[in-house]
C-alpha cells in the first residue's frame, strides 16, 4: 500500500476532527521501458477509500513536516518545486518521494535502528497481528487495512486469531454460572 501512503495529499488530513482520509495514489509503472509516476483521485479498490481516525502521535509529526515544508519552501523560493505542494511526502526541494524509494531504503531503516530485515509489505500484517492480539474485532481490521471483504481479512489471519477465541471462552466461563459439579451417582 505505498501507492496510498505516498498519495497522501494535505486535504485529506483533518487536524481538528482527528481523520486521515485515504483517496489519492501515487504508484510507478513501466510504459516502453521507461518508469513514469501515476497519480490518481482513486484506490484499488472502493473499500481501498477510507477514513481513520488519525491518532495524536501521527498528527504531531504530521504538523511537524507540514512546518518543516513550508520552511523549505521559504528557503528554497522559486526553487521549491510547485507541483507537489498539496502532497505529504516530498522532499526537501519540494519534489514527490518516488514510491519504489521506500521500499528500497526500508531495509537500511531497519538496520540502522537494530531491527530484523523484513518486507515493507510486511508492516500490514505486523500492523493486523498487534491489533488481533489486543482484541481488536476483525472487521474492524478488515476496515482498517481496506480489505474489500472480510473474508479476505479472515482468510490471511485467521491463524492468528486464536488468542481472540481463548478470550472468548475465557469470558464465557467468566460469565455463566453453572451449579458445583457433583457426581452422580446412578444406577
Amino acid at each position: 500500500r505505498r501507492a496510498e501512503a505516498m498519495g497522501l495529499r494535505w486535504e485529506a488530513i483533518d487536524f481538528e476532527a482527528k481523520t486521515l482520509t485515504i483517496r489519492h495514489i501515487v504508484t510507478s509503472t513501466r510504459i516502453d521501458g521507461k518508469k513514469i509516476l501515476v497519480e490518481a483521485d482513486r484506490a484499488k479498490t472502493k473499500s481501498s477509500l477510507r477514513t481513520l481516525p488519525l491518532v495524536d502521535p501521527i498528527a504531531e509529526r504530521l504538523k511537524a513536516v507540514k512546518e518543516q515544508q513550508e520552511y523549505n519552501q521559504k528557503i528554497c523560493g522559486n526553487c521549491y518545486n510547485q507541483e507537489y505542494l498539496g502532497y505529504v511526502f516530498v522532499d526537501a526541494m519540494g519534489n514527490l518521494i518516488q514510491p519504489d524509494s521506500v521500499t528500497t531504503g526500508f531495509p537500511q531503516l531497519l538496520k540502522e535502528n537494530g531491527l530484523r530485515r523484513i518486507r515493507f509489505h510486511d508492516l500490514r500484517h505486523s500492523c493486523a497481528s498487534l491489533l488481533l492480539k489486543e482484541g481488536v474485532p476483525m472487521k474492524q481490521i478488515q476496515e482498517w487495512l481496506g480489505h474489500s471483504d472480510i473474508s479476505t481479512t479472515a482468510n490471511i489471519y485467521a491463524h492468528l486469531d486464536s488468542q481472540s477465541k481463548n478470550l472468548s471462552a475465557r469470558t464465557m466461563a467468566n460469565t455463566l454460572t453453572l451449579p458445583k459439579a457433583q457426581p452422580i451417582k446412578k444406577w
